[in-house]
């Protein structure tokens, strides 16, 4: 499965999606040469939290490629013109499938102010809309991260709560089937005892 990526001068894509196992799944993104971008990612459900990660040029050449990662982030700057390809894999994995978010980043954040970059300092005024629309960002950036951890947490909890409850189920199966062994044990004693009287007397 693969997704076209369709962009602007400066973009970011979040997507968060799900990758079966023994699959594999590609995006593509147009980037102009000398663009500054940033490939970040994270596995927030299934098996050991892990997935291999490839990142290619629009010549084949392999730009970034980790196995089996958790989490990581890659920043690069595109080297010429095309469609830069990354891919998620999840093919070393037979039975479990992964939940997988990313954020793909594309070039730098246009200015505030269409006069931001002018030679004469900024007012008061526009420097406090800055540091606001900064510290927004940033605000944005936690509070992704923190959904992310959340997300991981209660799906490593719920997992926890299936095994034991799973676990309970066969302690209580044993405990049952033990119990009617011992039952029938201790009656094939007593029928014994009755057996072997019942025959000293006659």
């Amino acid at each position: 499965l693969t997704l076209l990526l369709v962009a602007c001068v400066a973009r970011a894509s979040e997507i968060t999606f799900e990758l079966p196992d023994n699959a594999k799944q590609c995006f593509y993104e147009e980037i102009v040469q000398g663009t500054k971008c940033t490939l970040e990612f994270q596995v927030i459900t299934g098996g050991h939290y892990d997935v291999d990660c490839r990142l290619e040029g629009p010549d084949g050449a392999v730009l970034y490629k980790e196995m089996k990662k958790q989490y990581d982030s890659f920043t690069f700057t595109a080297s010429r013109n095309g469609t830069y390809k990354f891919c998620f894999s999840n093919e070393f994995s037979t039975f479990t499938h992964k939940t997988v978010y990313f954020d793909f980043q594309v070039g730098e954040d246009p200015p505030l102010f269409p006069s931001e970059n002018r030679a004469t300092a900024l007012t008061q005024m526009e420097s406090a809309c800055v540091s606001i629309h900064e510290a927004l960002k940033s605000v944005i950036d936690y509070q992704t991260h923190f959904r992310l951890r959340e997300a991981q947490g209660r799906s490593r909890a719920e997992d926890l709560n299936t095994r034991v409850a799973y676990w309970s189920i066969g302690e209580a199966v044993i405990l049952l089937v033990v119990s009617i062994g011992q039952v029938f044990l201790l009656k094939s004693f007593f029928s014994d005892k009755r057996t072997t009287t019942t025959r000293v007397g006659s």
